[in-house]
């Protein structure tokens, strides 16, 4: 019985954090259009402002490894969420572009360390059941992004200050690192596969990353240009709609995507998501319509949601790495993609349009159907050399 509470515990604070980290990064996300007008920035500018996310992110490729591979993973966890609150909060008092890109690296940057750290534990209490759960933590991470479009929705209807609306979350999300840490799982650090092998990638990490990757380019998009969209094409006044309905139906998806996987596999459902991001997008830029796009980026949340969660589940299964060195890798592709979809979108926005900016999605939503059936080949391949 004590066994059965522990894992139980272990789960509802670990999806406690996956709750709260959804909320920040929306509370982030959707300021972006306040970011952008505060300082003047065109879609070009904002791009580049953007691309300070995946700098961040990548300096703490080595550092997070480092990490996972000497603490238990609720130590990186803790401390680079709790850094990472202090880091958003110092966004809304900056007052000047050095200042801004320097407070969106550390943000970036402590982004990487918690995440990482997060998924691999959510690995190893995955093992503590015998029903899938995984995707049931992403689940939560999209509705505290739920949540956090939600709130940032009040406090404009209410004009509240980007300052107070970001030390408001900070202050939340701080208090709740401090409580939540003694319940999380310890011992959970891998003695074994914790070094990136310099030499020949293997095929199986880096078709899964290539997966993460693309999907990553779509959720970083959807993220930070849905709002803008809406403000500048639909001409929507509260401009958060598009971004709400958008995490709704991936929250939906996420909690309901273990279930669809164990009827239809792995590889049926990477399918289908695909096939949901293209429409979704489609329907969004050929006809830019108020509720023809919010169907079609409620297809889009839907189709990207279970992208991430099957993917770090297949990559913790690796034969070469440990869960957490495993996923470190493929997270540095998520969130490469994650971050370098938005300056992408500002570039193409700025030259062409954002209507055809968003063509972008439906492109890495094709490519998402031959690169997934490559990573169950290598999977395949993989088993058998074992």
């Amino acid at each position: 019985m004590n066994d059965i509470i522990s894992k139980n515990t272990h789960r509802i604070f670990l999806s406690t954090f996956f709750f709260m980290s959804g909320f920040s990064f929306a509370t982030w996300a959707s300021r972006i259009p306040t970011i952008k007008m505060a300082y003047g920035f065109n879609d070009a500018e904002l791009g580049s402002i953007l691309l300070a996310m995946p700098v961040g992110s990548l300096i703490g490729l080595p550092i997070t490894g480092w990490l996972v591979s000497r603490y238990d993973s609720r130590i990186p966890l803790t401390v680079g969420y709790a850094l990472n609150s202090l880091a958003m909060a110092l966004i809304g008092f900056t007052h000047n572009t050095v200042a801004l890109v320097v407070a969106v690296v550390l943000f970036a940057f402590t982004s990487r360390i918690f995440n990482i750290s997060m998924n691999t534990q959510a690995i190893t209490v995955q093992k503590l059941f015998t029903k899938k759960i995984n995707g049931s933590f992403h689940g939560f991470w999209s509705t505290g992004g739920i949540a956090g479009v939600a709130f940032s929705t009040l406090l404009l209807a209410l004009n509240a200050s980007i300052q107070v609306h970001f030390v408001i979350v900070a202050c939340i999300t701080l208090l709740m690192a401090a409580y939540s840490f003694r319940f999380l799982l310890k011992g959970d650090r891998s003695a074994t596969g914790n070094k990136i092998i310099i030499g020949k990638p293997d095929p199986y990490i880096l078709c899964l990353g290539i997966v993460a990757f693309l999907s990553a380019i779509c959720e970083g998009g959807m993220f930070d240009w849905s709002g803008i969209y809406f403000q500048q094409v639909l001409h929507v006044k509260i401009f958060t709609y598009g971004y709400l309905i958008f995490m709704l139906f991936m929250a939906m998806s996420r909690f309901i995507s273990d279930i669809i996987i164990g009827r239809i596999g792995m590889a049926a459902t990477y399918l289908m998501s695909a096939l949901f991001i293209i429409c979704g997008i489609a329907m969004a830029i050929i006809i830019p319509q108020f509720w023809i796009a919010m169907i079609g980026f409620s297809l889009v949340g839907f189709g990207t949601a279970s992208v991430i969660p099957m993917s770090y589940s297949m990559a913790g299964n690796s034969k070469k790495y440990s869960a957490g060195m495993a996923i470190s890798i493929i997270a540095t592709y998520y969130i490469t993609g994650t971050f370098l979809g938005p300056p992408l979108i500002g570039y193409l926005a700025h030259a062409f349009g954002l209507r055809i900016a968003f063509i972008v999605f439906g492109f890495c939503g094709l490519m998402l159907i031959p690169i997934s059936q490559l990573v169950f080949k290598y999977k395949k391949t993989e088993a058998e050399a074992a």
